[in-house]
C-alpha cells in the first residue's frame, strides 16, 4: 500500500477527477468507528488484520479470516487481488499472484465478505481503485453494502479525486478509509480527516508493506498530528509484526493494522491445517500485545 498518498501511483490517470471537496453526510454510524470506540471505552486499541482474497484459495481465505477473528482480531481487511500491486511488499505480492493465478475475481469478494461478517467483526475491503472503477463505483458500493461489508480502504485514492466514491459511500452507508503518511502536509491531513469515514489509516513509515525490525519514529507524531487536524480515530499500519511492536503502537493509536505477519504463515505452511495453526498463533500473540499496551497518550 502507498505511504505517500499525495503522489499515489495511478490516481491521476485511473480515477475520474470529480474533485469537489465532499465530507461525510449525517447518517447511520460507521460500524468500524463504533467498534473502535467500544474498544477505546474498554481502554484498548483494536487489532486489525489483513489477508488477500483467494489465498491460498477462495475458501481458504475465508477460513483464515475467521480464524483470525477467533484468535483475537477485532476488524478484518480483505485485500482485493490486483495485477499491479506496486505498493505491496514481496510477501503480499506473492500471495496476490497466487490468488490471481487461481482465478480469483472481483465479484467473489462480496460472498467472502458476507461469510466473514457473520462472525460479528467489521469487514473492510482493501483495494486499489481501478478494480472499483471497472466494476462501477456505485455498483461496487451497493453490492458491498448488501453483503454486510463495512467499507473500503483505498491506498491509491486521495480525497481530492474521490468524489464518486464519497457520494457512493454516503449513499450506501459505507466507511471510506484514506491514508496519510509521514510526508503528508498539514493541509493533506486536514482534508483526509474531513473526508474519511471510519478511521484514518496512518502509514508508520515510508515504503511498501512488510515486516520491519523497528517502526518509523514518526508514527506517534503522525497520529497526534492527524488527530489535531480533525480525525477522531486513527489506526497505524506498515511494519508491525511482533507483539511488542503491536503493544507500542496500541499505546498511542486506536488500532494496530497487521498484514504481512498474517500472510507469511499461510505462504510458508506445508498444508492448510498447518497454515491455520500458525496464523492462529501469530494472531493470538499480536492480540495479547495489543491488549497489554499502556494507554498513556492523552486524547
Amino acid at each position: 500500500m502507498s505511504t505517500s498518498p499525495e503522489t499515489s501511483p495511478g490516481t491521476s490517470r485511473e480515477t475520474s477527477r470529480e474533485t469537489s471537496r465532499v465530507t461525510s453526510s449525517a447518517g447511520p454510524a460507521s460500524r468500524t468507528a463504533e467498534r473502535l470506540r467500544e474498544l477505546r471505552a474498554e481502554g484498548r486499541a483494536a487489532l486489525v488484520g489483513y489477508l488477500p482474497l483467494g489465498f491460498p484459495d477462495l475458501a481458504g481465505s475465508v477460513d483464515a479470516a475467521k480464524a483470525m477473528v477467533a484468535a483475537g482480531v477485532d476488524i478484518v481487511e480483505i485485500g482485493l487481488p490486483y495485477s499491479d500491486p506496486v505498493m505491496d511488499g514481496p510477501v503480499i505480492q506473492s500471495a496476490v499472484e497466487r490468488a490471481l493465478a487461481g482465478g480469483t475475481r472481483v465479484r467473489q469478494v462480496f460472498g467472502a465478505v458476507e461469510e466473514i461478517a457473520a462472525t460479528g467483526a467489521p469487514v473492510l475491503v482493501m483495494t486499489y481503485f481501478n478494480p472499483v472503477l471497472r466494476y462501477g463505483v456505485d455498483a461496487f458500493a451497493r453490492d458491498l453494502a448488501a453483503a454486510g461489508g463495512a467499507g473500503l480502504i483505498t491506498p491509491d485514492l486521495i480525497p481530492d479525486e474521490a468524489g464518486a466514491w464519497i457520494e457512493a459511500s454516503d449513499r450506501h452507508d459505507l466507511d471510506r478509509v484514506f491514508l496519510v503518511a509521514p510526508s503528508s502536509t498539514p493541509e493533506r491531513l486536514a482534508s483526509t480527516a474531513a473526508a474519511t469515514r471510519g478511521f484514518v489509516y496512518a502509514a508508520s513509515t515510508m515504503g511498501v508493506t512488510g515486516e520491519r525490525t523497528t517502526l518509523g519514529t514518526r508514527a506517534a507524531a503522525l497520529v497526534a498530528d492527524t488527530r489535531a487536524a480533525g480525525a477522531d480515530l486513527v489506526c497505524v499500519g506498515l511494519g508491525v509484526s511482533r507483539p511488542e511492536q503491536a503493544a507500542d503502537v496500541a499505546s498511542f493509536a486506536d488500532g494496530v493494522i497487521v498484514g504481512t505477519a498474517f500472510v507469511r504463515p499461510l505462504l510458508e505452511a506445508q498444508d492448510r491445517a498447518a497454515g491455520l495453526a500458525a496464523l492462529t498463533k501469530v494472531a493470538e500473540g499480536l492480540a495479547a500485545g495489543v491488549r497489554s499496551a499502556d494507554r498513556t497518550i492523552d486524547r
